[in-house]
């Protein structure tokens, strides 16, 4: 019983989680495009508290998933959880990326466009597509 009740919350976490990967790079997006003080202000302040609120998820994430491959033996001698924890490691990077970026709007020295970030905003997509496909099919 407590394999599902971690499952939940895991799959609760990375729901949550991805809901900010997807929107705060679309804030990105709409700020690229801005030229207006107030409304850079608004959209800054905006994907500051969306950021602070993607962390915690972003841990307990990781947290919950390793519980369930750790303390439950899910994907244990398989090839698809390397692989689902190498595109982990990858949403980790892309997460600390958009901190990153946010700094660089912050600071006014963005230098991307709105078409690189609309570009940029599909990443997790993909790598959602892939997590999932891993997850369900286990390929290898």
């Amino acid at each position: 019983m407590a394999y599902l009740w971690v499952k939940v919350f895991h799959i609760l976490m990375v729901t949550s989680w991805f809901a900010g990967l997807f929107y705060l790079p679309r804030i990105y997006v709409n700020l690229a495009q801005q030229s207006e003080p107030a409304a850079q202000t608004l959209l800054i302040g905006m994907a500051q508290r969306l950021f602070r609120f993607m962390k915690p998820l972003a841990i307990l994430t990781v947290i919950t998933g390793l519980i369930l491959f750790l303390g439950f033996g899910v994907g244990k001698g398989m090839g698809w959880i390397h692989a689902k924890l190498l595109l982990v490691l990858a949403l980790l990077i892309y997460h600390w990326h958009c901190g990153r970026i946010l700094r660089l709007f912050k600071a006014g020295t963005n230098t991307k466009s709105h078409v690189y970030y609309r570009w940029y905003n599909e990443i997790p997509v993909l790598i959602l597509l892939l997590v999932l496909i891993l997850v369900v099919i286990k390929p290898f």
